[in-house]
C-alpha cells in the first residue's frame, strides 16, 4: 500500500539508498502517463507500486539515471513496470521505447483530452471545408465524420 512515507529503493542503480516520495508525488508520476509503463504501456496498478510479482507492479523510473547526472525532480520522474524499469539500466530512455515500437511517453489524461478535442476540431473544420463542395448535407455530413476520425485518432502517437 502506498502511505505518505513510502520508500523507494533504488535498485536499478544499486545504491541500497532508500528515497522518500510522498503518496501525491507517487500519483503525479503515475498519472502523468495516465497509469501506463511509459516503456511498454503496459497497465499499471497505483496500488501495486514496488510490488513485485503482482499484477500491474511499477517502479519509479529516471529518465535519465542518476549515474549519469539525471535529477530526482518529477521531470525526469516516470512509472515503469518493474520489468522495463530493471531492464532499461543505464540505456536511454528513447533507445528503451523504441524496443517496444514508441517514440514518445503515454500523455495523460488531461492532455491526451485536449489532443483529442483539437483533432476533432480540426479534422471537422477540414471536413466542413471539403464539404462545402457537396452542400449543406455534404458539410454536415463531413464535417461530423471529421470530428469523428479526429477524436478517434490515437493521440499518443
Amino acid at each position: 500500500m502506498v502511505t505518505s512515507d513510502t520508500i523507494i529503493k533504488d535498485e536499478l542503480l544499486g545504491l541500497g539508498s532508500a528515497m522518500r516520495y510522498p503518496a501525491e508525488t507517487l500519483r503525479r508520476i503515475f498519472d502523468r502517463t495516465s497509469g501506463l509503463c511509459h516503456i511498454c504501456r503496459r497497465r499499471l496498478v497505483f496500488s501495486n507500486y514496488g510490488a513485485s510479482g503482482t499484477g500491474g507492479a511499477w517502479e519509479v523510473e529516471h529518465s535519465v539515471a542518476r549515474s549519469l547526472g539525471g535529477s530526482g525532480l518529477l521531470r525526469n520522474l516516470y512509472a515503469a513496470c518493474i520489468r522495463c524499469n530493471r531492464e532499461k539500466g543505464l540505456m536511454s530512455t528513447r533507445a528503451a521505447r523504441a524496443r517496444h515500437g514508441y517514440a514518445c511517453a503515454p500523455l495523460s489524461r488531461n492532455k491526451r483530452r485536449e489532443t483529442r478535442a483539437t483533432n476533432a476540431t480540426l479534422l471537422g473544420g477540414l471536413g466542413l471545408l471539403i464539404g462545402t463542395v457537396l452542400g449543406p448535407i455534404g458539410m454536415l455530413g463531413l464535417g461530423a465524420l471529421g470530428s469523428k476520425l479526429g477524436y478517434d485518432m490515437n493521440p499518443d502517437k
